[in-house]
């Protein structure tokens, strides 16, 4: 007689968050102001005009570009605002900030769209380890939307977790 094998992970219950099922598609852009400073310090406007009206804008034409300076120099704030009003109708968003905050905004915008109220009551496992650049604060988020409303929240595999929270029991 064969022992049947039981899945005790899918008879559970657990719900399964994968955050990286939330990724948005496409493709992510830094651009560097550093390249576009005279003698690498300062920001000459008269250039910097030129520069934004001979740029082809239409390469970033459904990108994500976080605009940065990664040189040690003072940049007005009109010259980040000149660059995104010059991206904003090209460009699927423009955001301040490097490469990580790009992804920490387009996960947040993401994770607040969340009918949350669908997970009331249920034990969440908020699945890890992945191929995809999911930003550490995409996971303090889910947790902090989820912990509200659920009867527990794992983070993990269903099969091998950390338990993060449990309801108390009323």
């Amino acid at each position: 007689m064969e022992e049947q094998i039981v899945n005790k992970v899918s008879q559970s219950g657990l719900l399964t968050i994968d955050l990286e099922a939330f990724y948005p598609q496409g493709e992510r852009v830094l651009f560097d102001i550093k390249d576009l400073l005279f003698q690498g310090l300062i920001l000459r406007e008269k250039d910097f005009r030129e520069f934004i009206k001979n740029e082809d804008w239409n390469k970033y034409k459904d990108k994500y570009v976080a605009l940065v300076c990664s040189a040690d120099a003072i940049v007005p704030t009109w010259a980040y605002m000149l660059l995104a009003a010059q991206l904003e109708p090209i460009a699927k968003k423009v955001v301040f900030g490097n490469l990580e905050t790009l992804e920490t905004i387009l996960y947040s915008e993401i994770l607040n769209q969340l009918n949350i109220q669908e997970y009331n009551d249920a034990r969440i496992v908020i699945k890890g380890c992945g191929n995809l650049p999911v930003p550490k604060a995409a996971y303090v988020q889910i947790t902090s939307l989820l912990r509200p409303v659920a009867k527990s929240i794992m983070y993990g595999e269903p099969c091998s977790t950390v338990p993060l929270y449990k309801k108390a029991k009323a």
